[in-house]
């Protein structure tokens, strides 16, 4: 029996088709219903259900149900499984699903490049610093550029700062000379790669797990919650806890759905996302300690603490980053950033 496999081109118009249909669907089922029918709202994220972001999407699907008195039902889809990174905004922008919590990277390429800014290696020393950011002027500014393109900025959730790893160990700058290094599709995490030596691959977060294990990628950046739910840890012999980057998400909406809501209803959902929001933040730190301290116990991989020396170094590779990437941010912004973090280059 003769196999006929699809060029790339054509499978990607059938993704594509696929969720254009999605969207018709759903269309079609949302037109006006009985009374007792509730508002039902797909959220879709990438992660796994016990890190922080599954955990508060959980939450936030406890809370909308109770403060809408079950007018609102939540679907939560973990795991990609309804859409990998790549499917997931254009899923959202055409409606068939409500909702997401992607990585502040994937707004770059979709077109808000101010949002890599979150991806400048070293530009939040603290949690703290961080916080100045998305709680302030800069962080509503930049959710506000997400309205034209369909979508309604809601809330920042925390993951929390990256560790590198790879089958080999990263002390310095020089140890990431020719690695093949998984990252999200962000210019900045590219120049990130480059400036170390390495070989930047993007790739879909539902396949790094595979990719490590069967060599495609040599290594890979992540918060430990990632890193050990999606069982990284016994495909990497050693990591570095760098804590060089950081990895947020946006929670968003469907600008014409959310818009779209009775305003007794958004304001039942605001207010659960604000208790979700709280919740998936002041758990995500402790998440991550959790997560490094069992993937040290597992003893598959070997966790490398920076002395102050190799620290100097490591940021010595990477702030001319910043400067690098001042055009396609905007170096007002990551001036006006750098000013709120307290970070002199």
């Amino acid at each position: 029996m003769k196999i006929t496999r699809l060029a790339p081109r054509a499978t990607a118009i059938l993704g594509a088709a696929a969720i254009v249909a999605a969207a018709a669907s759903l269309l079609l089922s949302s037109q006006p219903a009985r009374a007792d029918q509730p508002i039902v709202i797909k959220f879709s994220h990438v992660v796994a259900p016990d890190t922080p972001k599954g955990k508060g999407a959980d939450r936030f699907r406890e809370l909308a149900e109770k403060y809408t008195d079950g007018a609102v039902k939540v679907e939560v889809y973990p795991n990609s499984q309804l859409y990998k990174d790549k499917e997931e905004l254009e899923a959202l922008q055409l409606g068939a699903v409500q909702m997401l919590a992607p990585s502040l990277a994937k707004f770059g390429p979709l077109g808000v490049r101010e949002f890599e800014v979150f991806d400048l290696p070293f530009i939040f020393p603290d949690k703290a610093a961080l916080r100045k950011v998305t709680d302030g002027p800069i962080g509503k500014e930049l959710l506000a550029k997400l309205e034209p393109k369909g979508i309604v900025g809601l809330a920042y959730w925390d993951n929390g700062f990256k560790v590198m790893s790879a089958n080999r160990p990263l002390k310095t700058p020089d140890d990431f000379l020719g690695l093949k290094m998984r990252i999200q599709s962000s210019k900045v995490l590219e120049a990130e790669m480059k400036a170390l030596g390495a070989v930047p691959q993007v790739m879909a977060f539902s396949e790094v797990y595979q990719a490590l294990q069967t060599g495609v990628v040599d290594g890979t950046e992540n918060p430990p919650s990632n890193m050990y739910t999606q069982k990284m840890h016994e495909v990497q012999k050693h990591a570095t806890v760098s804590n060089h980057g950081y990895l947020g998400y946006a929670v968003i909406a469907n600008k014409a759905f959310w818009e779209g809501l009775k305003p007794e209803i958004r304001e039942g959902l605001e207010k659960a996302m604000a208790e979700a929001t709280e919740y998936a933040n002041s758990i995500a730190q402790q998440e991550n300690d959790d997560s490094l301290a069992a993937m040290k116990a597992a003893g598959k991989t070997t966790f490398h603490e920076f002395t102050p020396k190799e620290k100097e170094a490591w940021i010595k590779a990477l702030l001319p980053v910043h400067e690098e990437m001042a055009s396609r941010i905007g170096a007002d912004l990551i001036a006006r950033t750098q000013k709120e973090t307290g970070l002199v280059p």
